[in-house]
């Protein structure tokens, strides 16, 4: 990072966790496809030098330790870098892999695109209408793993703390009850919303949605729907027009004249920034979801928003993801699917997922070229009726291929361009 900017030089070292299960199989064929298309689009003036280091089971087994520190330092040196699914060890120990990643490096977005691939078949009526951008925060709210289980001294503190200090008399078991604790912060609610105004900004999309559970958790969703705003009216006020700004003007002269102002806001090419109740929000992408675009939410929210999301254009087996920091320039690239251990070793198993995630990673070094020719040699591939069995059994013309058959047809398919 040079100035707020990510400066990348012609030939980058890519740090990459393999990921357990079926991570050995759609890693190779990912890094296979990514070097083939940066030859193709740079004419061998840029590459990839691909660094494994080790986390989950297959660090596991080699050190003793599930994360290790040397995995850990490559991240940070490197700044960019790609992850296979991992598995979530079992009793004590890390709570998540993916989690520790992401508090560690203080990754603080989770970016999920979500668009519709014609040819892939949808449970929706119009998958092409599905074009969003989320923005999930990725280290506070109850994925920070502050809770206590019940029966223990330390939930029985808490709940006398509460009951005696804090005057609360609305848990209806306390004997038996568990808890745990919800942090959403102003830094970190804005942070994250900052980010997605300026991604569509820099992408010139219409809209940014703040999803949350306001009308419940009214300090915390709410808070974060409160921050949001802020962001855009007090940072963004030249780009942006708020629906809490057209609140205001209908109150004053009227919805006619309020309508009339958001319209030329919309036609002078402002951004409009809009909340919505998560519930009526995940409704609301079945029946409309053209009318969204950027997704800006909590952690929980995120998680539940950007799985009906890619339910809608397919399944996860083609939903990418990334971790971003964008103040430090840290970002690691995931499959955003588990390990499959039933699958895993059958030559089935989808490596889309993981394919999309290193288009972003392209995207993300600025390397646009080679990003778009293996987008483009995906929309063909589905097209034309050619996936791995979990997409090409619903397709009408399907033909099942094998992950390693898939991905030399891809390889295929970018020559031809």
């Amino acid at each position: 990072m040079k100035e707020g900017q990510l400066v990348v030089p012609e030939q980058v070292t890519v740090p990459f966790i393999e990921g357990d299960g079926v991570g050995s199989e759609i890693t190779p064929v990912c890094q296979r496809i990514v070097n083939k298309a940066v030859e193709l689009a740079y004419k061998g003036r840029r590459s990839i030098e691909w660094m494994e280091v080790l986390a989950g089971g297959k660090a596991f087994a080699q050190t003793g330790e599930w994360l290790p520190e040397a995995t850990m330092a490559a991240f940070r040196e490197y700044l960019v870098g790609i992850k296979g699914p991992l598995t979530t060890p079992v009793g004590g120990g890390i709570r998540s892999l993916n989690v520790a990643l992401r508090q560690t490096l203080d990754l603080y977005v989770c970016l999920r695109p979500v668009r519709w691939f014609k040819g892939v078949v949808s449970p929706v009526k119009e998958p092409q209408k599905v074009n969003m951008h989320i923005f999930r925060e990725n280290t506070e709210d109850i994925y920070a793993g502050i809770e206590w289980e019940q029966g223990t001294p330390e939930a029985q503190k808490l709940y006398a703390f509460l009951r005696d200090e804090m005057g609360v008399k609305k848990v209806r078991f306390p004997e038996t009850s568990s808890f745990g604790v919800k942090p959403v912060s102003v830094e970190g609610s804005k942070r994250l919303v900052r980010s997605a105004i300026l991604y569509a900004l820099q992408h010139g999309l219409p809209s940014v949605t703040l999803v949350h559970k306001g009308n419940i958790m009214k300090f915390t969703e709410g808070g974060f729907k409160k921050w949001g705003y802020e962001v855009a009216e007090q940072e963004f006020g030249d780009h942006t027009f708020t629906m809490n700004q057209f609140e205001q003007l209908k109150k004053d002269l009227g919805e006619e004249s309020a309508r009339a102002c958001m319209a030329d806001a919309v036609n002078a090419g402002k951004i409009i920034v809009k909340d919505c109740i998560c519930d009526a929000f995940l409704q609301n992408t079945l029946l409309m979801p053209e009318d969204y675009s950027v997704i800006a939410t909590l952690n929980l929210n995120g998680d539940y928003v950007s799985d009906q999301l890619a339910a809608m254009v397919g399944g996860i087996g083609i939903a990418p993801g990334a971790n971003i920091n964008y103040q430090t320039g840290h970002a690691i690239f995931e499959a955003t699917h588990g390990t499959a251990p039933n699958i895993a070793g059958k030559n089935v198993v989808n490596p889309c997922s993981l394919l999309l995630s290193s288009v972003m990673l392209l995207e993300y070094l600025g390397w646009k070229e080679a990003a778009v020719r293996i987008t483009a040699a995906l929309e063909k591939a589905f097209a034309q009726g050619e996936a791995t069995p979990d997409l090409a059994r619903f397709m009408p013309d399907g033909k099942p291929m094998g992950t390693a058959e898939f991905g030399e047809r891809i390889v295929t398919l970018l020559l031809e361009e």
